[in-house]
């Protein structure tokens, strides 16, 4: 199955997209980038540059119905980017809509209000975003993991284990 890992040009937490990768490859399936723009996205340890990885595929020309999971990686500016982006937040409501698992990590939820998918909803999230999930209709909880319908959520890089499992779970 074809995963879809969706990322703006630059400020995404390298961990956040290189460990759900590496758990989808080994479990068989086939990980996709997204980006608004193809050529290549810059990942981050923090606030320090890492790795440059190439997109595979521009966002605005991907179909729900091509992939079987969407995972937002966060990163304090590549969610922020994301949020800015017409064709990526009509993706991820899409994608929420279809009842496919999405799996958004840290910052990543904040892509998830702009795409107005967290009403009713309960969440995690990097804690400086609760107030932004609150106001935007989701409840918050400081959890490792909270899965509520497809949203599987989580907080930070030391919750990925249990994020990994569960986006695999999901999966199938």
């Amino acid at each position: 199955m074809k995963i879809a890992f969706l990322v703006a040009a630059e400020g995404i937490e390298r961990v956040e997209l290189t460990d759900p990768w590496e758990a989808v490859e080994k479990a068989g399936h086939q990980p996709v980038l997204l980006s608004p723009k193809t050529g290549e996205v810059q990942t981050f340890d923090h606030l320090t540059a890492a790795e440059k990885r190439p997109v595979d595929q521009a966002v605005g020309e991907a179909s729900v119905d091509d992939f079987a999971a969407l995972v937002l990686p966060g990163g304090v500016a590549n969610p922020d980017a994301l949020r800015m982006d017409e064709s990526a937040v009509s993706f991820v409501k899409g994608f929420v809509e279809s009842g496919k698992p999405v799996a958004a990590i840290c910052h990543a939820p904040w892509t998830l209000v702009e795409a107005d998918v967290v009403r009713g909803k309960t969440v995690t999230s990097w804690p400086s975003l609760q107030t932004d999930l609150r106001n935007a209709g989701a409840t918050w909880v400081d959890q490792e993991l909270v899965t509520d319908g497809n949203l599987i959520t989580s907080r930070k890089p030391d919750d990925l284990p249990a994020f990994n499992e569960a986006l695999l779970k999901a999966i199938g």
